[in-house]
Order: structure tokens, then C-alpha cells, then sequence
């Protein structure tokens, strides 16, 4: 050969796409191919494979196991003479190296390719069982049905047939397997055959003839007594029957297997019996079957054995699967179902998963299936059990957009075209998108991209995946906008009943009202319409995902109509990302949100991801700036209040909602992990707005009554969860007031100032007004109820000196300078240090003295009626529990560990621990359970719009506590148990650390 000559082959190999021309160089020089070396189609035919390497190197190893050269001559004739053999042989072996490997073992098998006749171009059940007909054992069945494989792949490859029909093949295939594998194992056992009728029903893709080259063939198996015979004998033949055939296709053999046989769809799963009669299966779907069980169903199709059985199950089965939408816990089952479970992909294939990764074609098939449960009851055309099929019903009943169910449809074909010639390869069960860059390249060639294949693939791949996760939701909701908007004439719309439906399955309570409500922000030709009409069914969708889809819609539209005119609002939702799904959340997940949105609309700025401050909390100085400016600005006390209330307000609304965000989670975020962060967020944003706000009350009453020097010096000290930063959204603020008289002013003057001061803060801070009051508490100053609501420094030294009590000792733990005159409240700290930190730590008789006053509060304190363990203050293992064993271990260790001296409790118990005084075990129950009863009580705030310290009793605010702690629909029991358990455990350590026990 000469150089030239090579090169010029050389250069031609590579333009018809061979990645390796040498060595297909060689293969061509070979003397199998000596005779056809030079033929111009045979190259041309070569490079339009998908892997034109791989096709030569299979048709070299083809004519190699030819029996002679008379068997190989008429191979390689027929090949050149016949395009269509051409173009299918070679097609298969460029797609397929396991159908080459088939070819090798069997090399008269190229031969089923070369018929071409109308009645070849789309074979049904009849043509593959004369196919399958010769087959005696199973491993003749495998080799005719890899023949019968060969001819589908071909078409396939070939483009004959598209992704739809092929499907349809492959379960006509199966259907005539099944069929074979019976006949055998009743030839096999003749007498267990002649005692029964054996129906098998197929099931997922079988089922619903769109079956993959690769698949579990989903079964079902119904049994009876044949005439005359007893029914337990009866049931035992059908299920060695059902045994038998299931073992003839799954089991590998020298031939390799067919495909795996599963029932585990059957009633019971796998723990049920393999075989039922038809009265024990309609027994068990009216009683104990799941909504998905029904979702199943819609798939099923009678293909072996007795057919008139299989076709009296379907019969008797077919009313219950378009009740299924009427069961009472189908709602809550939709919402389990329509979240997508993932969680068993590993993290590194997510993005590969073509079936169950985000965009892929169980979210087509989900969707699809899920509206026909909800609306095939009432129309009947919407019955299909195959998936195209069935959205083409959808779209022609007006139950999906046409745009739409066009997109989806040519979304999911490319998706599964990927998935079939994926499987093709090597004949394996995956859907994972391969990595490497020829598997890549093979693929996307097969698909038809010829200009950069790996590039187009990928491109292609994610625009579909895209669609799809743009659709998923929309499909349930666009056609609830089309039926209250007005439409282009002869456009199919939902029907009232059907919206009303619609809407009852994604688990909307009043649908009439979320009706009028899209009508309301939806209908009309304005661009405010328009903008809601876009943004309606994404939102919609997120207010399903909550516990309250009513109240999330109603708060929605309150929002709208509030901030309709302003021109920013819709802009906000619709460009910015976070936006509208931080609105949907938080207008959804209770009434505390709402209602302080609904106080003042504009907040919903702080929602949007363009601010870059956000949902992030104020610091308590950024905060105090802020609130004194207003102060310095507004012409009296009242005017200076109601501005710092209104701060308080929106800030209240930035806390909670951040809150709600991180604990639900987004799309792009998942849910804040750590309990304890989301706690101590919460309480510190809170307990620095409210020493804000007293700093800016104190600030207006003082400059209104005396200018700019008040009488005497004044300090606000923060007690209870005020001073130690817990304070949830529902707590009052408990503080004591101290002060000192100005050099040269008389005791008395002072004392009336700082009593008008008192008195017109708390005033102030609770004047009816659209934003929330303030509750100021002093019940823990010295002598409770009865003492003076201010003292003087001196004051409290006399009165700590000689009149102090163990739990007044106990509450100072918790006091901090909150607002005033500084000095003042550093000198109050100095003061009360020696008694909240003993020397030598608490006395045996003041321990004690705590403990009874523990135990009394425990019978003396909890509300008639409700159940102690439920409930979060002063239940076992509750709050009191935690915060007195943590406030025990700093009155008797305090004075000599430094890291216990904090007001803050889980500061003080991780000091605790870290000094030796109790385990890490135990510090890490107590933590858990004073996290959880404070996550907790603000969830019953931001559900109920009011505080309180124990699970709501309504059902549907149970759910929505439950949603913010992380239990889906259907766990409110789960999360109860939960917080017993967690209770109970830390009750445990309480006894041992707290009584001694």
C-alpha cells in the first residue's frame, strides 16, 4: 500500500466519524473483509452509526463466525445489495455491543434483519410469539427473544420506529415472553396446570406499554380453581406456576437471563402471598390499599395465562383506582408523593439520574398520573395507562395547557430516547447518564447529533431537564388560571368541577374561595394580570407544600391588593429568585408573619435577594441607631414610641420570616440543619430589638418630661430570657428599673421622676396601634407584686443585704443592662454578682429551699387540663427543668468557674460541661431538649398568631408546628413522640442532676 494511498483512506475514515482510523484501517485491509474492502456504501454506511469503530469491529467479528466461506459470502452480498439490511445491521452494531456479542454467539441472526415488509415495520404480540414459537427451554426463549430484540433495536436505530412505538415493541415483546415462560412451566407441570386459571397482569412500564430495553417486567398474579377443583390446591399449583415462570425469565443462564420478573406490586409487597384470588385482591384495595397502590393500578393490562380472569380483575379493580381521589387521606398522600425522594441517590449521580433526578421522567410520569387520578373519575378519555397517550387526553380536555403538554411530550421523548439507547449499549438496567467521553459521543451520535455530539448531547439533555422542572409544578396549576381567565375562542379550559377538584387534591380546603381568589388576581387583560398569571402557579404550588394551602392564597391576595399599584411588587417576585418562593413560605406557614406583614405591605422588600441585608437581623447598635433617630425626630413621646414600635415591627417580621425560610427551607436551600443555631438566632434577634425599643421608649418619655437630663440616673435591666437573650416571639420583657439621683436633687423628686418614667414607658409600649405591643413584666424585682417598680442603687444593696431569697438569687443569674445609663447598670451587676455567684458556692439548706420551691411549682403551676408531658415550661423535661438544673449548677459553682457566669443557658451548660460537672451525654440531652421545647413555643406563635406552651390542638396547626419542625405531612404523631421521648430523657438527667435522685 502506498502512502498516499493510506493517507487518502486515513483522512476518509476519519470525516466518516471513526475516532481510531488506524486500527479501522486494519480491520478494512482484513481478509473477512477483502471482498466489500472497496465499496463506496459500505463506508458511507459505517460512518452514519452511531460508533463507527464499534460497528466494523462487530461486522469483522460477524463474518469472522460465518460457518464457511459460502455462509460468509452471502453475508457480505447481501449487505452490499440491500440498503435496509445495510442500514439496520450495521445500525445495531454501531449502538449496541451486546446485541454484536448476541450476533457472534449466533451468527445466523442477522438474517431476521433482512425481511422488510409492511407487516415487519410494526410487529405486535401475534408476530413475536411466532417469533418465540420454536423456543423449548429457557435458553432457547433467551436466544429467540435477543432475535426478536435484534429486529426492534434495528427499527429503532434505524428511525423506522419512534421512542413511543419502540416502547410499545419492547412490551408487546414482553407480553409474548410472559407468555412463553407459562407455557413452559405448564408443560413442566401439566397436573398443576389442569387444577387452576392463572391470569398475569402487568404492571409500571409492561403495563403501560412504554416499556425500556432494560426493565423490570412488573407483575401481578391472580389465581382460581379451575371447574371442580378445591381452591387451596387450587391456589398452590398457580403459585408454582407463577414461580416457575418467573424463573424462566429472570435466571441466568450460559445465554445469560431475559429480564427480572418482579411482584412485589402485589397486595402486601413482599410479605403477601405471590398469588390471590380475584374476591381476596378487591377485598384488600377496598380496605388496606394506599393511594399509590391505586396510582399503580392505572397501569394494569391482563397479558398472560387467562385472559377472561385478568380482564374480570381489571373489571372489578377499575371503579376503586378513580375513587382513589376521593379517599380521606388522598390529599396528604398527593403531598408525600409530589415531593420528590431522592434521598437514595448517591450525591455524585443526582445529575445523571434521568429517571429520578430533578427534571427527569418520573416527574413527567408522576405529574401525568396524578391528574388523571384527580380528574379521570369524571372523564373517561383520560384512562390510558400510557403516559404520552395519556397527556395528549389531559391537553385535549383542557386539563393541561396545550403549550404545555407539547413541551412535556417533547421533553420526555428526548429523555427517553436517552435512556433507551443508553440501556442498548450494553444491555444493562441503568439511567444514569454516562461520564466518559466516547460513551458521550455514542450517545449523542445515536440521537442524531452529528456536529459536536458530546456539546449538543448535554445541551440538549439539560434544556429538557429544564423544561420538565419548569412544568412539573406549573401543569397543576396553569389550567386553574385558564378556568377564571379569559381565554382565545375554541382554547379547551377546566370546568368548575374539574378546577374545584384540581384544587381539593392539592389540598386546598375551600376551593370555591381559592376560585375567587385567582379569579380576583388573575383575570383581565392588565400587565398586573399578566405578571400574576406567570407567577400564580409556581406560588401555588408553594402554598400546597404547606400545612394551611387556604390561608397562604387569602394572605396572598390581602398582600396584592395592598401593594397592587405600587410598581415594585410584582417586580420583586418575578426577577427576584428568592422572592416570591420567601413570600409564598412565609405567607403559608401560620398568622404571626402574615398579620405583621399585613400591618405594613412594603416589608415584603426584605424577601428579595437583590437587598443584600436581606433577612440577615439587625445588630442591637444598628438597631438602637435607627430607632433613636426616629426618636430625635418626631415631635412628642407618642410619635417617638410609635415610630420605634413600627421598627419594632418590621424588624419582628424580618425575624420571622428568616426564621420560617431557614426552617421549611427553598428549592436552592435546604433546611437549616441545626436546631440550636436556629433557636439562638431567633432569641437574639429578638431580645437585641426589644432592648432597642426600650432604649428608644425611655429615650422619647425622658426628652418629652424633662429634656434633656431626667432627675436622676435610670437604668433598665434585663431578667429572665430578656437578660439572657431567649426571648421567642410571644415573651414579655422582664426587666427591674433602678436609679440614682442626680447630684443636688432631692430623693423624692428623683423617685417621682423615675416612677412617671416607668409608668409611661409600659404606657407607651402597650397604646392599641396596628403594631404589637410591648409587654414590660417587673414581677421579679425585689418583693414581687408588692415591692416599689423602681429602687435606687442603695436601695437594692439594703434590701439584698438583709431581705434577700434563695429564688431572688436565682433570678439574678439572668440580669444584664439592657438600656439607660450604663454606669448605673454596671454598678447594678457589681452589686448583685456576690449573691447569683456565693462564695463557696449555695449552702446545703438553700439548695434545698430551691428544690422545694422546684417541686411546688411542678403540682402548683400547670394549667388544669393539660397533659404534662406535652407541655414545653413546666412539663417533665421541659424548659423549667432544663434552665433550674443549669441555674443550680452556677449558684453552687459560679463563684469559682468563670464560664458559668452567663446569663445565657446553653452558654452556661456548655461551660458546665467543659468544667467536669456533668458529661457530655447529658449536657447534649439537655441542650436537645430546651432547643426543641424553645423551637417549640415559637412555632405555636408563628402558627397561631399567639403564644403558648403547648401543641395546638386543631389538626391543621398541629401540621403546620409539625411542617416548621421538619415532619412532613401525615408525622404530627411522629413529632409528638418525638418530643416525649426527648422530654422523658432529659427528665431522667434532671433527677439525677437537679434532686439527687
Amino acid at each position: 500500500m502506498t502512502p498516499g494511498r493510506r493517507s487518502s483512506t486515513f483522512t476518509r475514515l476519519l470525516r466518516h466519524g471513526f475516532t481510531d482510523a488506524s486500527a479501522a484501517e486494519r480491520l478494512l485491509d482484513s481478509a473477512e473483509l477483502a471482498p466489500v474492502r472497496d465499496d463506496p456504501f459500505l463506508l458511507e454506511a459505517l460512518g452514519a452509526t452511531a460508533d463507527p469503530d464499534l460497528a466494523l469491529h462487530g461486522l469483522v467479528r460477524l463474518v469472522e463466525a460465518q460457518s464457511g466461506h459460502t455462509a460468509r459470502q452471502e453475508l457480505l452480498d447481501t449487505l452490499i445489495a440491500a440498503k435496509p439490511l445495510r442500514d439496520r445491521l450495521l445500525g445495531v452494531l454501531g449502538a449496541s455491543a451486546a446485541l454484536a456479542d448476541h450476533l457472534s454467539r449466533h451468527p445466523r441472526d442477522w438474517e431476521a434483519l433482512v425481511t422488510y415488509e409492511p407487516r415487519d415495520l410494526h410487529p405486535g404480540v401475534a408476530e413475536f410469539e411466532r417469533g418465540l414459537a420454536e423456543a423449548t427451554d429457557p435458553i432457547s426463549l433467551r436466544v429467540a427473544y435477543r432475535r426478536c430484540l435484534l429486529s426492534i433495536a434495528a427499527r429503532d436505530v434505524c428511525g423506522t420506529t419512534d421512542v413511543a412505538q419502540t416502547a410499545a415493541e419492547l412490551a408487546d415483546l414482553a407480553t409474548a415472553t410472559l407468555r412463553a415462560a407459562l407455557a413452559l412451566a405448564e408443560k413442566a407441570a401439566p397436573e398443576d396446570a389442569a387444577v387452576c386459571r392463572l391470569a398475569v397482569i402487568a404492571m409500571g412500564k409492561c403495563g403501560g406499554h412504554e416499556l425500556n430495553y432494560v426493565s423490570d417486567v412488573d407483575v401481578i398474579f391472580v389465581g382460581e380453581a379451575a371447574d371442580g377443583a378445591d381452591e387451596s390446591k387450587a391456589l398452590r399449583s398457580a403459585t408454582k406456576l407463577a414461580s416457575h415462570m418467573m424463573r424462566i425469565c429472570s435466571e441466568t443462564t450460559v445465554e445469560g437471563s431475559i429480564w427480572p420478573v418482579d411482584a412485589n406490586l402485589r397486595p402486601e409487597g413482599r410479605n403477601g402471598p405471590l398469588v390471590r384470588t380475584l374476591s381476596s385482591h378487591v377485598v384488600y384495595y377496598q380496605r388496606w390499599a394506599k393511594t399509590w397502590e391505586f396510582q399503580a393500578l392505572l397501569k394494569a393490562r391482563p397479558v398472560a395465562g387467562d385472559l377472561d380472569l385478568g380482564a374480570e380483575y381489571v373489571a372489578a379493580l377499575d371503579p376503586l383506582v378513580w375513587k382513589a381521589a376521593e379517599r380521606d387521606n388522598f390529599v396528604v398522600d398527593v403531598q408525600k408523593m409530589r415531593r420528590r425522594v431522592v434521598e437514595n441517590i448517591p450525591a455524585a449521580e443526582i445529575d445523571r439520574e434521568l429517571k429520578l433526578g430533578p427534571g427527569g421522567l418520573r416527574d413527567v410520569e408522576f405529574a401525568v398520573q396524578l391528574l388523571q387520578l384527580v380528574h379521570g373519575r369524571a372523564d373517561a378519555s383520560l384512562r390510558s395507562g400510557t403516559t404520552l397517550d395519556a397527556l395528549q387526553a389531559l391537553a385535549a380536555g383542557g386539563y393541561v395547557g396545550r403549550a404545555d403538554a407539547l413541551q412535556l411530550d417533547n421533553a420526555y421523548r428526548f429523555l427517553r430516547s436517552m435512556e433507551h439507547r443508553i440501556q442498548l449499549y450494553r444491555l444493562r438496567r441503568t439511567h444514569l447518564v454516562p461520564e466518559d467521553e466516547a460513551d458521550l459521543r455514542r450517545l449523542g451520535r445515536s440521537l442524531g447529533l452529528r456536529t459536536d455530539p458530546v456539546t449538543e448531547l448535554i445541551r440538549e439533555w439539560k434544556r429538557h431537564t429544564g423544561v420538565v422542572r419548569r412544568l412539573h409544578e406549573k401543569l397543576f396549576y396553569r389550567p386553574l388560571l385558564d378556568a377564571v381567565a379569559q381565554l382565545a375562542p375554541g382554547e379547551a379550559r377546566l370546568s368548575a368541577e374539574a378546577a374545584r377538584e384540581r384544587l381539593e387534591a392539592l389540598g386546598y380546603t375551600d376551593p370555591a374561595a381559592a376560585l375567587r381568589h385567582l379569579e380576583a388576581l388573575a383575570s383581565g387583560v392588565t400587565r398586573k394580570a399578566a405578571i400574576q398569571r406567570t407567577l400564580l402557579p409556581v406560588l401555588l404550588g408553594w402554598f400546597a407544600d404547606s400545612a394551611d394551602p387556604d390561608a397562604g392564597l387569602l394572605n396572598f391576595r390581602k398582600v396584592s391588593d395592598a401593594l397592587g399599584k405600587t410598581p415594585w411588587y410584582l417586580r420583586l417576585l418575578r426577577d427576584e429568585g428568592a422572592a416570591a418562593e420567601n413570600l409564598a413560605r412565609v405567607l403559608s406557614a401560620g398568622r404571626l408573619a402574615p398579620d405583621l406583614l399585613m400591618r405594613a405591605p412594603e416589608a415584603v422588600a426584605l424577601l428579595g435577594d437583590g437587598d443584600s441585608s436581606g433577612l440577615e437581623p439587625r445588630g442591637r447598635a444598628h438597631l438602637e441607631q435607627e430607632i433613636l433617630a426616629a426618636v430625635g425626630r418626631a415631635e412628642n413621646a407618642e410619635d417617638g414610641v410609635r415610630a420605634a414600635r413600627g421598627v419594632r415591627r418590621r424588624e419582628l417580621f424580618r425575624t420571622a420570616a428568616a426564621d420560617i425560610v431557614d426552617s421549611y427551607g427553598t428549592e436552592t436551600k435546604p433546611a437549616e440543619a441545626d436546631q440550636g443555631a436556629l433557636v439562638d438566632r431567633v432569641g437574639a434577634a429578638v431580645s437585641d430589638l426589644t432592648a432597642a425599643t426600650l432604649a428608644g421608649t425611655l429615650r422619647a418619655v425622658v426628652r418629652e418630661g424633662w429634656g434633656d437630663t431626667l432627675p436622676t440616673r435610670f437604668a433598665v435591666i434585663g431578667m429572665g430570657r430578656f437578660g439572657g437573650h431567649e426571648l421567642g416571639y410571644g415573651s414579655d420583657a422582664d426587666v427591674v428599673f433602678v436609679h440614682e439621683p442626680q447630684e443636688g436633687v432631692d430623693d423624692r423628686e428623683a423617685a417621682e421622676a423615675a416612677n412617671k418614667v416607668v409608668a409611661e414607658m409600659r404606657r407607651l409600649l402597650q397604646v392599641p396601634s396596628a403594631d404589637p405591643p410591648l409587654l414590660i413584666d417587673t414581677d421579679l424585682r425585689p418583693e414581687g407584686k408588692s415591692g416599689p417598680l423602681v429602687r435606687t442603687l442603695k436601695s437594692y444593696e439594703a434590701y439584698y443585704r438583709r431581705w434577700s431569697l434563695v429564688w431572688e438569687s436565682q433570678a439574678l443569674l439572668r440580669a444584664e443592662p439592657v438600656a439607660g445609663d450604663e454606669e448605673l447598670g454596671r454598678r447594678f451587676i457589681e452589686l448583685v454578682d456576690p449573691l447569683r455567684y456565693p462564695a463557696e458556692g449555695l449552702g446545703d439548706e438553700a439548695v434545698r429551699e430551691i428544690r422545694r420551691l422546684k417541686a411546688r411549682m411542678e403540682s402548683e403551676r400547670l394549667p388544669r387540663g393539660a397533659d404534662p408531658k406535652l407541655h414545653t415550661k413546666l412539663g417533665p423535661g421541659g424548659l423549667s427543668d432544663v434552665e433550674w438544673t443549669v441555674q443550680l449548677l452556677q449558684l453552687r459553682h459560679g463563684w469559682a468557674e468563670p464560664g458559668l457566669r452567663t446569663t445565657r443557658t446553653r452558654e452556661a451548660l456548655a461551660a458546665a460541661q467543659a468544667a467536669g460537672l456533668l458529661g457530655a451525654e447529658e449536657a447534649g440531652i439537655l441542650d436537645e431538649a430546651w432547643v426543641l421545647a424553645t423551637r417549640v413555643r415559637n412555632a405555636v406563635m408563628l402558627v397561631r398568631g399567639r403564644a403558648g406552651d403547648t401543641f395546638p390542638s386543631e389538626s391543621r396547626e398541629l401540621a403546620a408546628v409539625g411542617r416548621y419542625l421538619g415532619y412532613g405531612d401525615g408525622h404530627a404523631g411522629d413529632m409528638l413522640d418525638a418530643y416525649r421521648r426527648t422530654a422523658r430523657r432529659a427528665r431522667a438527667v434532671v433527677e439525677e442532676l437537679f434532686y439527687g435522685a
